[in-house]
């Protein structure tokens, strides 16, 4: 491999957290920014706040995209700000995947599903309803609280190979072990899938949930990029990572959810009952094709998140001239990126509104802009309302389609400023 020249800003920052390999190639760096699901209390505006680098890596050997361990996941998700419930299109994703798992893998009360990172019993309580044994795996406390009172057996402990032998020892092993949104969150890589191989029956099946980096860098999904995000999957690395611990991935799917994610069903290496499908083929050709088997792919992403925060603070700045009033719906973690990347304050956004009780009366990290009820834009009628979950803007737009009535316009940020009337 033809490597570019090390220059001073490309000293070894740290070990890649899949192969150890040295990380010196930035993929992007968005700056320092405060952990993006930690809320302030009114009483913590005028105390100190801790911001860390949000700067990106691309591993020169697996070439897997990865931030370093700067916020442990025990202060990150210990005591945890999101409920999946809040949201009615996840809900309804919930649904029709447990649907769809339970036709094609013949799943019945005999069967065991376990997910990890099962947060408030979201998804589980599908399975529940169809009499299918459910076990929740989820270390926030709050969270897991919520799923035990719905019904949901729930450990409350992080997901990895000490946790895994626990369950074995129970005598609790998966015929389906599942996880949404969880492979990206830990920095113990090699040791989470190392404990999916040891619960997972030998005719069992894995499924993954995670965002797709090819979307991410197609749709200049930046915002994404957060603490609690430790790693980016392209499938060719994420293959590799699965092969190393005797996984095979067997089939995949390409999902809209989270702006591009992909499901990938793995199992058993030596399970030769399922054979590898023509979308694993397929995608593997695709992404090969536009380069993402190639270390200099990953060095034009930089530039292009630049424009994008100009673009949008140049949008920002025209409509504050003109006297208009902005204000934000919701408050998630990608939000907090991308306020705090821009550096977006109250001088642009006068506040946002969220559904989860759990965050209003409070503040972003970093930016201290307020979180209020939705009905908060009903009484102050905005001039634009900035969808920051973008992924669901559909969802948003028909929710407070009446800010159509006095002339309120919706704006999405991302891939670049986008204004819907």
């Amino acid at each position: 491999m033809n490597l570019p020249k090390i220059t001073d800003n490309q000293l070894i920052t740290g070990e890649c957290l899949f192969c150890g390999t040295g990380l010196r190639h930035t993929f992007v760096d968005l700056g320092m920014s405060p952990p993006c699901e930690s809320y302030r209390s009114l009483k913590q505006l005028n105390e100190m706040e801790p911001f860390y680098p949000l700067h990106a890596y691309v591993c020169e050997n697996c070439l897997l995209v990865q931030l370093q361990e700067y916020v442990s996941p025990e202060n990150i998700f210990s005591d945890y700000a999101y409920f999946s419930s809040y949201s009615d299109s996840w809900l309804k994703h919930a649904k029709n995947y447990v649907d769809l798992v339970v036709e094609r893998f013949q799943l019945n009360q005999e069967s065991q599903v376990i997910e990890i990172a099962s947060n408030d019993g979201y998804l589980l309580q599908y399975f529940v309803e169809k009499n299918i044994p459910a076990l929740g795996i989820e270390p926030a406390a709050n969270v897991a609280e919520v799923a035990i009172k719905k019904g949901i057996p729930t450990v409350v402990k992080f997901f990895g190979q000490e946790t895994a032998k626990e369950q074995v020892a129970k005598g609790v092993k998966a015929d389906l072990l599942l996880g949404n949104n969880v492979l990206a969150h830990t920095p113990y890589l090699n040791d989470f899938v190392k404990g999916m191989k040891i619960i997972l029956k030998p005719q069992g099946v894995i499924t993954m949930e995670f965002p797709h980096l090819m979307r991410l860098i197609d749709e200049n999904q930046f915002d994404t990029i957060y603490h609690e995000h430790f790693s980016y999957f392209s499938f060719l690395t994420v293959e590799k990572i699965f092969a190393t611990h005797g996984l095979t991935i067997f089939d995949v799917q390409e999902l809209k959810s989270h702006g591009g994610s992909l499901r990938i069903y793995a199992r058993h290496t030596e399970d030769h009952s399922k054979p590898v499908s023509e979308q694993v083929v397929e995608l593997k050709a695709r992404e090969e094709a536009a380069g993402f088997h190639k270390l200099e792919y990953y060095f034009s992403f930089g530039e292009q998140v630049k424009e994008t925060k100009r673009k949008l603070l140049d949008f920002l700045i025209q409509a504050k001239r003109e006297g208009k009033s902005i204000a934000g719906y919701g408050a998630p973690g990608k939000g907090n990126t991308l306020l705090n990347y821009c550096g977006i304050r109250t001088d642009f956004l006068d506040y946002t509104v969220d559904r989860s009780p759990y965050k209003q009366g409070q503040f972003l990290p970093g930016t201290h802009i307020p979180i209020f009820h939705p009905d908060k834009i009903q009484e102050t009628k905005p001039d634009y309302v900035l969808i920051l979950p973008w992924n669901l803007k559909d969802e948003i737009m028909s929710q407070i389609s009446y800010i159509r009535d006095w002339g309120g316009k919706f704006v999405v940020p991302i891939p670049e400023v986008q204004i819907y009337s």
